[in-house]
């Protein structure tokens, strides 16, 4: 007997918004500037069902203009929903044209909704002997699971495939029959699809009456049956209950035929996907494509292995079609260039004669990249393998190093002359690691510098830097993935030494040539953009001050650390013992559903609970805020919460990053990951560690001087933000008070409360000060009631009275907004620009969020580039004084140091200099420091 053949029918709105969601904290971005999230989250989903279930049948469902069925039953169906962002609304189009290029069928009705296009299918498909599966995270589905018919929930943050048939349906929905699922959606209602469903009736207890009843209409007409508030409530909205039955019933006779020929899965158009891909920049997408179809079929034996083949569609494994098509170079289909295809001269110095002849060339050159090949991509523990150069297309060389100390240094020995020239320009992709590299033996990278990553960061902030994008957007290049010498990530993966030197030449000079190549491009572009002066003037020389940081690391008081640990335990114990009193059950805390079921589901501290995407209660940190006051058991379970963390991300896991070698630990700061222009840190992130709270201080004050001949300053600018926002604006009113000194905060309540100065109370200074900062970040009068103890309609006339006080102000920010409209972007003061997408955006919350950066990103932007210029200057005069301090970290406004007990004095004033004149505004910069024998105290 045959198996059965098998249909998959995809919900396509629900993979594209799921795949739109996943992206939502890193979009991808092209080099178009086009958000590309939804379409490549969207194919992800479809390559995954079709390479790991080889379907015979296939065809994608989409909703068309809503459920006119529904809408007319109850005018609020799913009326609560946002608006479709944009970036969904564009990406759909070109979804289809993918879609249709692969041959797969696109199923549309006007007016129906996908689930009742795929419902009317299964039905049929099931009729005529198919297994159907239905992909989908869709819960509603499952009132269709039969014998034949099944939910196919794809895989979604780490957790794998599922595949509902009726057990696991009957499990899930406390149901006897799927169909009975319908009465229990109907009875709970659901959030998202706003189906009202019968008032108090939660997961619980529609699966109590199910069981008891067996449907909404036994229920319904058994009432006497239920007890007090419950049977007032089903009496009192039983039409409602049949109304949210009928809305929650997915149809399955609609204007929809069921057609195996045209459904069956046929041999794509490869070229016109390729082609799409291509403009989309999807270069992982585009292999996997290629790839899928790339499988001889079962029996078959490939004659070549060669994997940059794709058999022609006779041999494809999804198909059994046989064409005339002959194999087809991927490179050819993509487009894209490689070692194999293009010429290319890459030379090994294997000798001693042989690298004085390229130590003489060498010394000729005005610019040369290189790269160098390591053992770790951790430059403290990096050991030198090989180094890479290019100074001209398509050619380069590579100098092996060997692993014994003593012959490296002399090899080294001789390239220093390269390094240490100041003639020669060094390029390179992400120099600083190199430089850190370099620095282990003794070797200054000298000479004016052009970073490849840095330079597109200026460029294209939000697009991702990494090499091979770079190469394959900009010069339609494809370089050789470094997986291909080493092998994936695990324990059986090598390192460059264990490489060929034939293959780590090609692998290595590649890199310096197409850096090389990149180099050229991106000249013109920053010309074109007007972005050297950014470049050069900053971005370049912090490379240098940024590598020196996190070769110094910072000291860390290893005890206190784990006394402050042992402190949080009992304080987090004591916490959870109340919590669990005040619910009266444990429960886990760290669970947002268990959660949620106690504090809304039990504890019923909300009148109206606000609900997630997927029907939980929403336990997010603004939603509990909004009820701590009223509850204790809301103020525990946020501090819990605050704890936890501080103890899991820092107090417990900074220790571990402390490096054997150094005894210190060694941050390292991103250049090219915020679009604002500010650093970021990473391993380990200091750049979070909280401020606000007693405990989270006193983490600081584990960052120690380095020993008894140091000591920890501090200096940090004060306001800066804001001193930006009066300049920017040319509000005189706040340029006045800057320039008089005063307390700005203090001034603002004097004339937004009109008091005179001194008779300003400390919750009128706090509630302008809430204002002041948070103008910048276009604070709404609810969300300035949120964060004071004013009430909506007082916030509201505070924030009325603050920009009748500033009108420039107000006059400023619509000014930034229109620039922005027309231009497409905002600048700081240094000129670095940040691009704004959404700026005309239809959809009112996406283009709400663009404006509010409009705003704000110059005046972060601005002071990021600011306290740059500092950090320079600083580095520059502490080098040429020949100072023994050391510049340690940089924390938002605030710069680290260890000052040497000698220079305490001489570097305050250095500091207070430099930082106080980095940039003139029409108000003075104004900056505090401080000492200490720890971060908290120098604070």
């Amino acid at each position: 007997m045959s198996a059965k053949k098998r249909l998959f029918l995809i919900d396509a709105y629900a993979l594209i918004f799921r795949g739109y969601y996943a992206f939502i904290k890193n979009p991808r971005i092209n080099s178009k500037g086009q958000d590309t999230s939804a379409i490549m989250g969207f194919m992800n989903s479809l390559f995954d069902v079709i390479k790991r279930e080889n379907p015979d049948h296939l065809a994608v469902c989409f909703d068309k203009d809503g459920s006119a069925e529904r809408k007319e039953i109850f005018e609020d169906y799913k009326a609560n929903r946002d608006e479709t962002p944009q970036v969904i609304r564009d990406s759909v189009p070109i979804i289809k044209d993918i879609i249709k290029s692969m041959h797969i069928p696109v199923v549309e009705i006007s007016g129906m909704e996908a689930d009742d296009i795929i419902g009317t299918l299964a039905k049929q498909a099931e009729k005529e002997d198919y297994e159907v599966n239905m992909v989908t995270p869709d819960k509603d589905f499952a009132q269709l699971v039969s014998d034949s018919i099944f939910m196919y929930r794809p895989a979604r943050m780490g957790n794998g495939i599922e595949k509902w048939g009726l057990e696991e349906v009957k499990e899930r929905f406390g149901v006897d029959r799927p169909e009975q699922v319908i009465d229990y959606l109907g009875m709970m209602g659901d959030a998202a699809d706003n189906i009202p469903g019968l008032p108090g009736v939660g997961d619980k207890t529609a699966k109590k009456f199910i069981k008891e009843f067996g449907s909404m209409e036994a229920l319904l007409e058994n009432t006497d049956q239920l007890k007090g508030k419950m049977k007032e409530k089903v009496e009192a909205h039983k039409e409602q209950g049949m109304m949210s039955k009928k809305l929650a019933t997915i149809i399955t006779d609609c204007d929809v035929k069921f057609d195996a020929e045209s459904y069956e899965v046929s041999p794509p158009d490869v070229e016109k996907v390729v082609d799409i891909f291509k403009e989309l920049e999807f270069r992982r997408l585009t292999e996997q494509f290629i790839r899928m179809y790339n499988q001889p079929k079962e029996g078959e034996t490939p004659e070549k292995t060669d994997e940059n083949k794709i058999a022609g569609a006779g041999q494809f494994s999804l198909f059994g079609n046989d064409t005339d098509k002959k194999n087809v170079d991927v490179d050819e289909l993509q487009g894209y260039k490689s070692l194999e295809n293009t010429s290319h001269f890459y030379q090994y110095i294997a000798d001693d004669f042989a690298l004085e002849l390229f130590l003489n060339k060498l010394l000729k050159q005005k610019s040369v990249c290189f790269d160098t090949e390591t053992t770790s991509l951790n430059s403290l523990e990096a050991e030198l393998v090989g180094i890479a150069f290019s100074w001209e297309k398509h050619k380069g060389y590579y100098v092996s190093i060997p692993e014994n100390r003593k012959e490296a240094e002399t090899i080294l020995e001789k390239l220093k002359a390269f390094f240490e020239n100041e003639n020669i320009e060094k390029v390179g992709q992400n120099l600083k690691y190199d430089i850190k590299v370099l620095a282990n033996y003794n070797i200054e990278v000298k000479g004016q510098l052009f970073d490849t990553m840095l330079a597109h960061y200026i460029i294209n902030p939000d697009m991702r830097h990494n090499m091979d994008i770079l190469s394959e957007t900009y010069l339609n290049y494809s370089p050789q993935p470094i997986t291909d010498l080493i092998g994936k990530k695990g324990k059986n993966q090598k390192t460059m030494r264990d490489i060929d030197i034939e293959d780590q030449t090609e692998y290595a000079v590649e890199d310096a040539d197409i850096t090389f190549q990149l180099k050229n491009y991106f000249e013109k572009e920053l010309e074109d953009a007007h972005n050297k002066p950014l470049y050069f003037d900053l971005e370049i020389p912090l490379i240098r001050v940024l590598a020196s940081m996190e070769i110094n690391g910072i000291h860390l008081d290893k005890n206190a650390l784990e006394q402050l640990s042992e402190r949080l335990e009992k304080d987090i114990k004591k916490l959870e013992e109340s919590i669990y009193k005040e619910a009266d059950e444990t429960f886990n805390i760290g669970s947002p559903k268990q959660l949620g079921e106690i504090l809304f589901g039990k504890l019923k501290i909300a009148k109206k609970p606000k609900k997630t995407k997927s029907g939980q209660y929403s336990t997010a940190e603004d939603v509990l805020s909004f009820h701590a006051e009223e509850h204790q058991i809301v103020r525990e379970v946020l501090e819990w919460r605050q704890l936890s963390k501080l103890k899991s991300t820092y107090v417990d896991a900074l220790p571990k990053q402390i490096n054997k070698k150094t005894n210190r630990v060694h941050t390292e700061f991103m250049q090219t990951v915020a679009a604002t222009g500010r650093l970021s840190s990473n391993n380990p992130n200091l750049q979070n560690i909280p401020i606000r709270t007693e405990r989270g201080r006193e983490v600081r004050k584990a960052f120690v001087p380095r020993d008894e001949n140091h000591t920890l300053l501090a200096a940090d600018y004060s306001q800066i933000e804001l001193r930006i926002i009066a300049s920017l604006s040319e509000e005189e009113t706040m340029i006045e008070a800057f320039n008089n000194g005063e307390d700005i905060h203090a001034s603002t309540a004097a004339k937004v409360f009109d008091v005179p100065i001194d008779e300003v109370t400390r919750e009128q200074r706090s509630n302008a000060k809430t204002v002041n900062f948070g103008i910048i970040y276009g604070v709404s009068a609810f969300g300035l009631s949120n964060q004071t103890d004013l009430s909506r309609k007082e916030s509201k006339e505070l924030i009325d009275t603050y920009y009748e006080t500033y009108p420039k102000l107000r006059s400023y920010i619509d000014q930034q907004i229109a620039f922005a409209r027309e231009h497409g972007y905002v600048k700081t003061v240094m000129g670095r620009r940040r691009y704004l997408k959404d700026i005309n955006a239809r959809n009112a919350m996406v283009r709400g969020g663009a404006e509010r950066n409009a705003v704000n990103a110059p005046v972060q932007g601005s002071a990021a580039d600011i306290i740059k210029v500092a950090m320079i200057s600083i580095f520059d005069e502490m080098n040429k004084r020949e100072m023994k301090s050391q510049m340690l970290l940089q924390v938002h406004d605030e710069l680290i140091f260890d000052a040497h007990n000698d220079e305490v004095d001489e570097l305050k004033t250095l500091i207070k200099d430099k930082m106080e004149s980095a940039f003139k505004l029409n108000v003075p910069l104004d900056v505090e420091i401080g000492t200490g024998n720890n971060w908290l105290e120098a604070h």
